[in-house]
């Protein structure tokens, strides 16, 4: 039921000016409405939490020039959770994981945010094929993000 009511609503789908971006850039995979699972065990202001688990939806796609994720809660609203270049250099907290189970996004939320603590993860349950995976110039990637991504990630709001 939830599949078809994020569908209904839109929830996780791709907004238009991204859906134009990645066409350009040549599209190895695409898919919308995927379910995520969000796990995060830590603190953060204005949230703690002993190891909550959240089913949400987002899009996923791997161009050949980038991988892009979004992470969507509300109908035409879609925060980015990773939107790197495959050439990009590999450093930073966050390490995502591409396999045939889908797209997995890691961290430490400390290591992003000195007041924060815990572990946040983004599993992008997508099946993948072997012949999308070996299109793929590699499978996986380390990356920044700025401390909003959390507060956004775990559904508080970001006050810096």
């Amino acid at each position: 039921m939830a599949v078809f009511l994020r569908k209904l609503l839109r929830i996780g789908k791709l907004p238009s000016e991204l859906r134009e971006a990645v066409q350009a850039e040549g599209i190895i995979y695409f898919a919308e409405y995927v379910p995520i699972t969000r796990r995060f065990s830590g603190k953060v202001p204005g949230r703690r939490s002993t190891g909550s688990v959240t089913s949400l939806s987002g899009s996923l796609v791997f161009t050949n020039a980038r991988v892009l994720a979004t992470l969507a809660t509300v109908p035409k609203l879609a925060g980015r959770a990773i939107d790197l270049r495959w050439d990009a250099p590999l450093s930073g907290p966050v390490t995502a994981d591409i396999s045939p189970a889908g797209l997995v996004i890691d961290l430490d939320v400390a290591q992003v945010d000195p007041r924060c603590e815990g572990r946040l993860s983004l599993h992008y349950k997508e099946p993948l094929s072997d012949d999308v995976l070996a299109r793929l110039p590699r499978r996986s990637l380390s990356y920044d993000v700025p401390p909003e991504f959390i507060f956004r990630a775990v559904g508080v709001p970001y006050h810096p």
